[in-house]
């Protein structure tokens, strides 16, 4: 199926679950749009749409090209489009499975449930601030600290580290690290951009200071000088 870049990724999302197409109902409740879902290799809960990619189309600033899955580089939370943000995304071809519509609505009403728990429609965040660490990339003297239990499909959320390193409940003038939630950072009012980079800079500075490994934003900015802030 062909999809453009300008589709919201929940109408996407709830396409495909009502036709019956298995594969992008765990990404139910995921804010956006497809374009930037395929630039940031988007997903949760164990799947990305870079496993239903089979070709994106899109402008290099002087012509329009098409490249194939392996073409676009996917890792986690990242692609090729990451790399030339000069690029324009048009559209993308998918690669779905036939399912059973009931079943995977179910799938998707219980993950949009909790994701609202986590991310209530009315806070103002970006959803997670953070990457999460792929456990074989992870120094070894490191990954032996971590319990099995904080270790999910193979990831080790940037929540637990940032746990170690008292972030939940921080706070720089309007801007919050939520009390349940460490790898969540939200406007309580009247936040701005300088607090929000400054906590976000406190937090990187603490886990490496105490693992020696760099926490990388999940988020993009965009309009900011970053150094200007810290």
């Amino acid at each position: 199926m062909s999809v453009e870049s300008g589709a919201s990724l929940q109408t996407l999302v709830d396409f495909t679950v009502d036709a019956g197409l298995k594969g992008l109902e765990t990404m139910t409740g995921i804010p956006g749009f497809t374009g930037a879902a395929v630039y940031g290799n988007a997903g949760a809960y164990g799947h990305s749409i870079a496993e239903r990619i089979s070709l994106v189309r899109f402008f290099d600033g002087v012509k329009v090209r098409q490249f194939g899955n392996a073409q676009c580089e996917f890792h986690y939370r990242e692609s090729v489009f990451k790399r030339h943000k000069e690029w324009i995304i048009f559209s993308a071809e998918l690669a779905m499975e036939p399912g059973d519509a009931s079943a995977l609505r179910e799938t998707s009403d219980k993950i949009l449930a909790i994701r609202n728990k986590k991310y209530p429609p009315t806070m103002k965040c970006a959803g997670s601030i953070f990457k999460n660490f792929l456990l074989v990339e992870l120094p070894e003297r490191v990954a032996t600290e971590i319990p099995p239990n904080a270790i999910i499909e193979g990831k080790v959320p940037s929540a637990w580290f940032l746990e170690q390193v008292g972030a939940k409940g921080m706070r720089a003038g309007g801007i919050q690290v939520a009390d349940y939630h460490a790898n969540l950072i939200f406007n309580a009012g009247g936040g701005t951009a300088r607090e929000l980079v400054g906590i976000i800079g406190e937090l990187k500075r603490r886990v490496e200071e105490r693992w020696g490994i760099p926490l990388e934003e999940e988020v993009q900015y965009v309009g900011l000088e970053v150094a200007a802030c810290l």
